[in-house]
């Protein structure tokens, strides 16, 4: 298969003869040799790249999550590195005034918490607003383009770790996404995307034939990537979500927690795809940093039949179940608990306080339904 990036230099470069670029993306943005787009495009003798503009983590991937990144100069290019994820989430006229044409290059993890498709929802609405021309430089989804779980988020719950109304595996590509929010959600910029070659809606990462980079310094593998759309509900909690250890997202617990007997349970579930595992640990930073911690690690046997997200938040119950005076939800800041913004919604948090979930999974499987309808039209790929 070819990345957008692979047809975008040799072909589809035409789009940006004689135009000045600027150019979103970070170490995620690279070609099957490892070549960063970054490198490729300032050596490219027919793009004019100007500018750099930098997610979260950084443009190079060298900052933490919720790490401030401030304006800089790329020490490889000289060329000045506009910050994304600093002062503003939104690139202001002064960023875009010296560029006429904007690409983005960056790899998704899949899941709606991730804040790099919200650095592109908000560079197509300044893009709309001053007259730019945007392009996506299409990648997989790493975990898939076929299966779509989730609840739909809240406009009281819309934050940058869910901007707009799509479940928590959404199962779209960036192009993808970029239709849908041009076209449902009113970021009407002048878009084009470079689609890729070859890849299948069925494909998981593995199966591109492309080196796994990590898109964080907290998402080290596929594995990683196919749990997230459940596990990173725990961030919302007193629970360690692996977080300054070699398995985030992955494993999970807390000093308070009795792994073996939590293990036992979990699987007691019977959850589809999925074994869990005794483990301990201990956080090098965050929650319970230097505290020996005690929980479970799970493991996938089947990615097919693994639902991450429902598998996830029965999980979360039952350690709430089991820990009724140890267990919680962190405390509320600007007005909402952590754990509401990654929901989407604060009926998940009041419906495994009250526990019983059956009435927030109906909704979330006929929002998924009808989510399904709308993304159908913007499917670039089968």
């Amino acid at each position: 298969m070819k990345l957008g990036l692979d047809c975008f230099l040799e072909k589809d470069y035409s789009l940006v003869e004689k135009k000045r670029v600027g150019l979103l993306s970070n170490l995620t943005g690279v070609n099957q040799s490892l070549q960063p787009t970054i490198d490729l495009l300032y050596q490219h003798s027919k793009v004019n790249l100007v500018s750099l503009f930098a997610p979260e983590h950084g443009i190079r991937g060298d900052a933490k999550e919720g790490e401030h990144i401030e304006f800089s100069i790329d020490p490889h290019t000289g060329l000045p590195v506009y910050s994304l994820y600093g002062q503003t989430r939104k690139p202001t006229p002064e960023m875009l005034e010296d560029i006429d044409v904007v690409l983005f290059d960056l790899q998704d993890i899949g899941s709606r918490y991730y804040t790099y498709i919200y650095s592109m929802a908000y560079m197509m609405e300044a893009c709309q607003e001053h007259n730019k021309t945007f392009i996506v430089l299409d990648r997989p989804n790493p975990v898939g383009g076929l299966n779509v779980e989730g609840n739909l988020v809240e406009e009281a719950f819309q934050s940058f770790v869910g901007l707009l109304p799509i479940p928590n595996r959404h199962g779209m590509t960036v192009g993808e996404l970029a239709l849908l929010f041009k076209h449902e959600f009113s970021y009407q910029c002048d878009l084009h995307i470079v689609k890729m070659e070859g890849w299948s809606r069925d494909m998981l990462h593995n199966d591109t034939g492309y080196a796994w980079v990590p898109p964080s310094p907290n998402a080290p593998s596929l594995d990683m990537a196919l749990l997230y759309p459940g596990t990173c509900l725990i961030e919302g909690t007193n629970l360690s979500e692996g977080r300054g250890t070699v398995k985030p997202f992955e494993q999970f617990g807390a000093p308070f927690i009795n792994g073996f007997e939590l293990a036992q349970a979990i699987n007691h579930l019977r959850l589809p795809g999925v074994i869990a595992r005794q483990a301990s640990f201990v956080p090098t930073y965050q929650k319970y940093n230097g505290a020996q911690c005690h929980g479970v690690q799970l493991h996938l046997t089947d990615t097919s039949l693994y639902e991450p997200f429902s598998s996830g938040i029965k999980i979360i119950q039952l350690i709430a179940e089991r820990y009724p005076e140890h267990f919680s939800f962190t405390k509320p800041t600007n007005g909402h608990y952590m754990f509401d913004l990654l929901a989407g919604t604060d009926t998940l948090r009041k419906a495994i306080r009250d526990g019983d979930l059956t009435s927030f999974f109906a909704t979330s499987k006929k929002q998924s339904k009808a989510f399904l309808k709308q993304r159908s039209h913007y499917l670039l790929y089968s």
